[in-house]
């Protein structure tokens, strides 16, 4: 008080008035009838008292009872009966690009036992509280969803779930749980995001509705309806659940699948579960078993009775199968039983088997043969089936690895059991290729009996089973056996390459002379055909020389007589001189021969006589064809007549003696009464 007596009256009077605004103000704010809020922002009004008294029924006063208002108050001042009146301000929900947000109603009408979310064919405007409640909007959790965007929600009365958050207010502990569990299962759904199909990753997703009537008895998949666009009802793959259910749909998984792009679907409505699409691979086709559709009529004929066979769409194995392509097939709906078309090979061996992988359970065969033993037998069959019989083979078996194992393997096993049963182990080791075939033949007919084709049989080498080794030895005896059978031919075969080799050797041989007798023979021909001409050219000389000869002769006939003519005369004058001058000369030398001879005669007998004389020529001939022949005075080699002693050994010694004889005067004496002479 002593501080405001020292300033002037007007401006404590001021500071008064002043004082007693702001009580006035503090007081209006505290009995709630000024409220501030800001744009981003409401209100939800809470009228604490009223004179129409408290809600009776519901939890929105429609009627200005006390309690929660319909209306809710936006951004802005605003001014209200004091104390009246409770203001919850609250965010506005925001659904943010590409998401899904979620709406649970506090107030309405209550779901039947039936239904599973609250409809909302009349009742859909979540910003009107009153105008939902009024078109018998239903309580609990909404069919409707809300897009991407900013909503101006009555907080009261709907509960709104986002990926981010929860929008409401006043929640208590049982609420926030139940909202908190209700959020995580959305999310586990990926509710909050559109329902994504890539092309890329060929995805189908397979959709279970879980609002609406049930199925009836014995149905397993909800039919599709309203798919149409053209249909009034058409809901658009599920994104429009109140056209759905009026279209007929039912709860359940539907046999409607969802292709590639993007939905906005109700993940409490219906759930989508992604699956792969059907491929059927070039070189198979798919047979299909469906579970679901009308009941149609038979079309495998009177005389298969094994099962019916139905039109695509009818429920039963479709007659048509599925060629080789991708395929948005809800496999709840049905079963695509993949057949090879081409050639497959179905191996009994245990440690093999095929691509398909229909023979992984089979193995060798166990044999028994006519000599007792028992080998194991691995083998192959080469199988083919006719696209269009495929349906035929599933009917009737199921599947083809069920037909493999529980028709083929026993089959095929005891027609080899039989005939190993009639054959030794060597037939069976040396019969393959007949018994192969053999079988080929028989067991054709069987597999036609089940709509196969059988391509061809290959049989395997027969080995023991473990821990035996019999037929080990049976195999070492017939290798040595071939081994010494192969010796022979092999010997037999260098006999026959030895004597072919000295044949050629023979050729080659007689080739090599060829050249040589070929040019003998040309130098003959040459020569023979010089000669004729050599013969010609001396005829023609001849014939020449007789023709000069002739011409000469003449020429010198006629010359000779002319010169025999002077001659002639000549020669008779000489004749005449001559003869006389003959006899002259006549006398002459007869004189001379007379003295010469006795002169001879004289030197004869003074040498020992005529024979003397012939020996001692001959002695001289002798001594000269030695001198000029170089032979040897005493013979290499002696011929002579040992029979007889004392025979002479030689020419030589026989003339020697004769001589000696002579010199002796021994003329008559025989040559072998003479010794011979020492030929030292």
């Amino acid at each position: 008080m002593d501080i405001l007596h020292q300033f002037s009256p007007a401006v404590v009077q001021v500071a008064e008035i002043a004082v007693l605004v702001l009580l006035l103000l503090l007081i209006l704010w505290r009995s709630g009838c000024v409220r501030y809020i800001p744009n981003d922002r409401l209100g939800v009004l809470e009228k604490l008292w009223s004179m129409r008294g408290s809600v009776e029924n519901g939890f929105i006063a429609l009627n200005g009872e006390a309690g929660f208002q319909p209306k809710v108050v936006r951004g802005g001042l605003h001014f209200f009966m004091p104390f009246q009146y409770a203001l919850h301000r609250a965010n506005l929900v925001t659904i943010p690009q590409g998401q899904i947000g979620y709406v649970f109603a506090r107030d309405g009408k209550p779901l039947p036992p039936t239904q599973t979310l609250a409809s909302n064919v009349e009742a859909d405007d979540f910003q009107d509280v009153r105008d939902f409640l009024t078109k018998g909007g239903q309580k609990g959790p909404q069919r409707k969803i809300l897009r991407e965007g900013t909503y101006a929600i009555n907080l009261a009365q709907f509960i709104v779930l986002t990926a981010q958050s929860t929008y409401a207010i006043n929640l208590n502990a049982a609420e926030e749980k139940l909202f908190s569990d209700m959020s995580l299962l959305i999310a586990e759904r990926r509710g909050f995001e559109p329902v994504i199909i890539d092309n890329a990753s060929d995805m189908i997703g397979i959709v279970t509705v879980h609002d609406g009537p049930a199925l009836a008895e014995g149905e397993i998949i909800a039919p599709t309806v309203a798919n149409d666009p053209a249909d009034p009802h058409f809901h658009n793959n599920f994104q429009d659940p109140e056209r759905f259910l009026a279209a007929g749909g039912y709860r359940g998984r539907q046999l409607q699948v969802l292709a590639d792009g993007s939905y906005f679907i109700n993940r409490i409505f219906a759930t989508v579960e992604l699956v792969n699409k059907t491929v059927i691979q070039v070189g198979t086709v798919g047979v299909v078993v469906s579970y679901t559709g009308r009941r149609g009529t038979d079309l495998s004929g009177q005389s298969y009775r094994h099962g019916e066979l139905v039109d695509i769409g009818e429920r039963g194995v479709w007659s048509t199968p599925l060629l080789p392509g991708k395929y948005a097939f809800n496999t709840y709906a049905g079963n695509i039983v993949i057949v090879p078309t081409t050639n497959f090979v179905l191996k009994w061996t245990k440690e093999q088997f095929g691509e398909h992988r229909l023979d992984e359970n089979l193995s060798e065969v166990s044999l028994i043969t006519r000599d007792a033993f028992e080998p194991v037998l691995p083998l192959s069959v080469v199988v083919h089936i006719d696209y269009m019989k495929a349906p035929l083979v599933v009917q009737r078996f199921g599947d083809i690895k069920r037909l493999v194992e529980q028709t083929l393997d026993p089959m095929v096993s005891a027609y080899f059991k039989n005939i190993a049963q009639t054959k030794t182990l060597i037939q069976l080791l040396q019969e393959r290729s007949e018994i192969q075939s053999k079988s080929g033949e028989e067991m054709r007919e069987k597999f036609a009996g089940y709509n196969l084709e059988l391509q061809e049989v290959l049989i395997g080498t027969p080995r023991a089973n473990n821990g035996q080794n019999s037929i080990e030895q049976i195999l070492m005896q017939l290798r040595e056996r071939q081994i010494a059978v192969e010796k022979v031919e092999t010997y037999k075969l260098q006999e026959a390459a030895a004597i072919q080799e000295r044949t050629l050797r023979e050729k080659e041989a007689l080739a090599e002379q060829q050249a040589k007798i070929t040019t003998s023979a040309l130098t003959i021909e040459i020569s023979e055909n010089e000669g004729k001409a050599q013969l010609a050219r001396t005829r023609q000389q001849a014939e020449t020389i007789q023709v000069t000869a002739r011409a000469e002769a003449e020429r010198v006939r006629l010359s000779g007589q002319g010169e025999a003519d002077r001659i002639k005369t000549v020669a008779l004058a000489d004749a005449e001189r001559i003869k006389a001058t003959g006899f002259a000369d006549a006398e002459k030398v007869r004189a001379v021969g007379l003295a010469e001879a006795e002169a001879t005669e004289k030197k004869v007998a003074a040498f020992g006589g005529p024979d003397y004389q012939l020996h001692s020529q001959v002695l001289m001939r002798f001594a000269e064809a030695i001198e000029n022949g170089r032979l040897p005075l005493v013979p290499q080699f002696q011929v002579g007549n040992a029979g007889e002693k004392g025979s002479a050994n030689g020419l030589v010694e026989m003339m020697l003696s004769m001589l000696i004889a002579d010199r002796a005067g021994q003329q008559h004496a025989s040559p072998q009464q003479v010794a011979p002479t020492d030929p030292k």
